[in-house]
């Protein structure tokens, strides 16, 4: 996500027409660390503000939105530095904490077009639902941030080699053990680690489980810690039950959430508020069901029938408490979870790369783990957590439906062949970053 990032921000510089920059994302994902090396290696001066727990900032805001008296008092007053547009990078963060700042963002984009103004909210989307905010729609330009994926982890473990050679090969080859039995290693350790950029330095500057495991807690530990801070005693009780049911409904055979195995005798009404705090700030996310799989895939979900995934593989690991050596070394007790953290797994790649997602199920339990629209093509895509790529579903999806192409994921190798009209490719999951590739080849784009 860094590199992706930093040339997001580079083409919102840029731009002739800019808006304020909106920058979202889970709380510890590189938001703070990401602006601000942007601003450090891209502007002569930054005036970096804080509205975490800081209530004379707030007041700045409180009077009108005058956006000139809004920069001369944050300038002169706040930093004791004049803030110049066109030259100063002006960051607005934990923006959730200041409703009013987010209003703003309106009115610095209609009347300082040529201020440089960024604002970053780990908990943006829980503010917004709490108050009510009128968001500026239209008039900020948005990035969504998310943990590192697989191909940064492997980049930043040192395996830059693995995924530029990756890159040169083409789509159709298999893959020598030159690449498997590394990128397999690295995969095992991404399931380890995760995504989450302190995990992944603790990982990099150490290579001891132990460590990154304490980064992990701390991290799970600031989570839970949200949910306290940000809303009632009521609704935190609720939260934590959502987030505590998390890995075991994953790992549910039919893993469809039940709120009833929440709690017992819990309805969905009871505690439909808690997950969707939990989705809203980012550490969770809802894969609707698709039924009739018609594009867009948007219009034919159904919202009432979903499954949650954590926005982490890392986490998801350290909280589901399945110990490292299991992941490195396989145990035949463990093999069901696996199958829920692969999956996870693919959720968070998908996510990385912009892909929104669902899942297909019939009422004879037939299911495609994820289907996708993207760039207009109806995509399955089966997930294998080895290499047993057996799948009647995919089979009954294709004759039914029959997309153009078709994605099978698993440590089996690279490979290629048709099932009836559909053209149906094998793609390891530590390959699974060049899946866009892999749809731009197939649609002759």
């Amino acid at each position: 996500m860094e590199r992706s990032a930093l040339k997001e921000f580079m083409s919102w510089k840029n731009k002739k027409n800019r808006k304020p920059l909106l920058v979202t994302g889970v709380r510890q994902c590189g938001k703070t660390y990401l602006i601000k090396e942007f601003g450090k290696n891209e502007f002569s001066d930054m005036a970096y503000f804080n509205f975490d727990g800081n209530e004379g900032l707030h007041a700045i805001f409180d009077y009108d939105f005058d956006t000139v008296r809004i920069i001369d008092e944050l300038g002169s007053i706040v930093r004791g530095k004049r803030i110049i547009p066109g030259s100063t990078l002006v960051v607005f963060d934990e923006i959730q904490d200041c409703p009013r700042a987010i209003q703003a963002l309106k009115y610095f984009c209609e009347d300082m077009p040529e201020l440089h103004l960024i604002a970053a909210g780990s908990l943006l989307g829980v503010a917004l639902r709490k108050e009510g905010i009128s968001f500026p729609v239209g008039k900020v330009d948005r990035i969504g941030m998310y943990p590192m994926s697989f191909e940064e982890f492997v980049v930043a473990d040192g395996g830059q080699r693995y995924i530029d050679g990756i890159r040169k090969v083409s789509l159709e080859r298999e893959l020598s053990e030159l690449y498997t039995v590394p990128l397999e290693k690295y995969l095992k350790n991404y399931y380890i680690v995760g995504g989450m950029p302190e995990a992944v330095q603790t990982w990099v500057d150490t290579h001891d489980y132990k460590e990154v495991e304490a980064v992990q807690d701390r991290i799970l530990k600031d989570y839970a810690d949200d949910f306290g801070k940000h809303t009632t005693p009521e609704n935190t009780a609720k939260i934590k039950l959502i987030w505590d049911a998390i890995p075991s409904q994953i790992a549910r055979d039919n893993n469809k959430f039940i709120f009833s195995h929440v709690k017992q005798g819990a309805r969905s009404k009871d505690l439909e508020d808690a997950l969707e705090w939990i989705v809203s700030a980012g550490i969770a996310g809802k894969l609707c069901m698709v039924q009739n799989p018609e594009i867009p895939l948007s219009g034919m979900a159904d919202n009432t029938y979903f499954k949650v995934y954590m926005s982490d593989v890392g986490l998801l690991r350290r909280k589901a408490n399945v110990n490292y050596r299991t992941i490195l070394e396989g145990d035949a007790a463990y093999i069901h979870f696996k199958g829920a953290l692969t999956e996870n797994y693919v959720y968070t790649q998908l996510k990385c790369m912009g892909i929104d997602s669902y899942f297909w199920r019939t009422k004879a339990d037939a299911e495609i783990d994820f289907i996708t629209d993207h760039e207009g093509v109806l995509l399955p895509i089966e997930v294998k957590s080895a290499d047993n790529t057996k799948a009647k579903s995919l089979h009954l999806f294709c004759s039914r439906y029959q997309p153009k192409m078709a994605i099978r994921t698993s440590l089996k190798n690279v490979g290629d062949n048709m099932d009836g009209e559909t053209h149906v490719w094998s793609v390891p999951l530590y390959v699974l970053f060049r899946l866009k590739e892999y749809i731009f080849r197939e649609m002759g784009w």
